[in-house]
């Protein structure tokens, strides 16, 4: 019984799956946290979506797929930001028609040329068939996203709550802003390998969101939030296994399933507050 359980631990495609998949989810985790509470959803979703055509052209020119992937990122979170402060149309519609032309863009230019690399690994990962560059740059996206997280969290914080108290304060609102952009686009090609473009907003929306129902200090929220994801890629990783399911959408389900239950418990207290 105990060998069959420890049997997936023995496989080394297994052990490097949940390796970069713990390594995904803590940066992601804590980025999430921000995204949340700015009300950044879709920006996390835009940007996972926009970096196709960055990853085909950087193929087609023989490019580092992870620096056409950050191109390609960056220029949506930017084209963006500038429809939005230019027009009277609200950020989440530019949001929508911007990262759905990238990724219109980015499936064209795809079915133009001839590839070995399946678009299904890029739209939904391959864990499994990760390499040792894979987990370095994973590892050292990671560890520059957290450092800087832990730096400037308080900053961070007061940009997320109050940007205009924040610049009154003397912060330089414009760093903060592109700063979590510029980690937004890096935890998404941290994720490509992983869970793939398509799932990446999982990783970027439900740990903070499950650790906002469950908590009302941001000190706890990304303790939380990091070990819910954490929790999450351990469990769905090691259950695909058992399951003979895609590691991913295995791990995204894990990760409904706690904020379902989170939501359950915060409206069951809700509701007894109320009662009282």
């Amino acid at each position: 019984m105990i060998e069959t359980l420890l049997l997936p631990l023995q496989l080394p495609f297994m052990r490097d799956a949940l390796l970069i998949t713990v390594m995904v989810a803590v940066p992601s985790s804590m980025l999430s946290c921000f995204l949340v509470l700015k009300g950044w959803s879709l920006m996390g979703d835009a940007v996972s979506h926009a970096v196709l055509p960055g990853i085909v052209l950087a193929y087609i020119l023989g490019a580092p797929l992870a620096l056409g992937a950050f191109i390609a990122g960056m220029i949506c979170a930017l084209t963006t930001g500038w429809l939005a402060e230019r027009s009277r149309v609200k950020r989440d519609t530019v949001m929508g028609v911007v990262f759905s032309a990238m990724f219109a863009l980015g499936l064209v230019m795809y079915t133009k040329i001839r590839t070995e690399v399946h678009l299904d690994h890029i739209l939904f990962g391959d864990m499994l068939g990760v390499g040792p560059l894979d987990l370095i740059e994973a590892g050292l996206i990671g560890l520059f996203v957290v450092g800087a997280i832990l730096i400037r969290r308080r900053d961070m914080v007061l940009h997320a709550f109050d940007p205009a108290q924040a610049q009154a304060l003397g912060l330089n609102a414009r760093v903060l802003h592109y700063g979590l952009l510029t980690m937004l686009s890096l935890c998404v090609i941290a994720a490509l390998k992983a869970v793939g473009i398509i799932l990446a907003i999982a990783l970027l929306i439900a740990p903070g969101a499950t650790a906002f129902l469950v908590t009302h200090r941001f000190s706890s929220m990304l303790m939380v939030s990091v070990g819910m994801a954490v929790a999450s890629a351990v469990i769905g990783v090691y259950a695909s296994f058992f399951l003979d399911s895609a590691p991913a959408p295995t791990v995204v389900l894990v990760m409904t399933g706690f904020f379902i239950a989170a939501f359950v418990v915060s409206a069951v207290k809700v509701a007894r507050m109320r009662a009282a």
